[in-house]
């Protein structure tokens, strides 16, 4: 399903679980579609009693595409962050946040908790921020607070991120580029077999396939700098969870984004990189249904 918001963007969006449930939407991080929540994971949280919205952010699946006057230079931008000087993306984070909330109205959802992961962990801290009267709660998984030490982690994981395929690359380059990354990013030993895996891979590039988007996504972060004074107005109830073997954004980048929000609660997953591998998923979905429940008042599941 898609629907036009009055800012121009069209949002491709789905939603899982009964009507009249507490709202639960996802937003995904960099690149990502919404096909990338693990079937598992939607289908867990519905049967907790969540109405569960996952879309495309813009520039990411089927939503709307911005455009480029030319070719982004990633690293460029990169070295012009760490050296203090302005990124200038064609939309902000905020920007993004004011989709998720434009499609909330469509959807008659007047508030709702929220879940990010990565990028999307980030445009969660700004909603929790700036529409604080929109969310119920806030869950931010392996994200970051923009600070400087955690913003430019230099692992391979991240050289892989900023070096993309060439422009005319085949499709089978840039399926073995994304496969890499993957394999670098993912959860040591819960990975599923190649096979499978590469399948996954070649279903996603087949229903949508942006690269330029993905750039646009990465200034959008660059561009956010240090949220860590935003983070500190934030009294949404906020549960921040992080995996121990996440080569792309270090464990401390979660550590420091509970530490920079009041109250919030913060959660090790041990062997969790930056994926949500499918033998995690119920202890995942665990943890989230148990946090929104303690943000509504119930007493029955907890997180921590």
């Amino acid at each position: 399903m898609h629907t036009d918001l009055p800012s121009g963007t069209r949002i491709e969006y789905a939603v899982h679980g009964s009507p009249d449930a507490p709202a639960l939407v996802l937003i995904t991080g960099l690149g990502l579609q919404m096909t990338a929540w693990p079937t598992s994971f939607i289908e867990g949280l519905a049967a907790r009693g969540f109405r569960v919205v996952s879309f495309d952010n813009r520039d990411a699946g089927l939503s709307s595409r911005a455009t480029s006057a030319k070719r982004i230079d990633l690293r460029a931008a990169a070295f012009k962050g760490i050296m203090g000087f302005p990124v200038q993306p064609p939309y902000t984070l905020e920007d993004m946040g004011s989709d998720a909330i434009g499609l909330m109205d469509k959807l008659s959802i007047d508030r709702a908790h929220v879940l990010g992961i990565s990028m999307g962990g980030m445009i969660g801290q700004v909603l929790a921020a700036k529409h604080r009267e929109r969310l119920r709660s806030l869950t931010s998984i392996m994200s970051s607070s923009g600070a400087m030490r955690f913003s430019f982690h230099m692992s391979a994981a991240t050289r892989a991120l900023l070096s993309p395929p060439p422009r005319h690359a085949t499709e089978a380059q840039i399926l073995e580029h994304t496969e890499h990354i993957w394999m670098l990013i993912g959860s040591p030993g819960l990975q599923p077999p190649r096979d499978i895996l590469r399948e996954r891979l070649r279903q996603s590039m087949q229903r949508a396939y942006n690269p330029a988007g993905v750039a646009r996504q990465m200034l959008a972060i660059m561009a956010s700098g240090d949220r860590r004074p935003l983070l500190r107005t934030i009294d949404t109830p906020t549960l921040v969870i992080h995996g121990d073997r996440d080569t792309l954004v270090p464990i401390g980048a979660g550590r420091d984004t509970a530490a920079n929000i009041r109250g919030a609660s913060f959660r090790e997953v041990a062997g969790m990189g930056h994926d949500l591998p499918e033998p995690l998923v119920p202890m995942l979905v665990d943890l989230v249904a148990g946090h929104c429940r303690q943000a509504d008042g119930g007493g029955a599941e907890r997180a921590a």
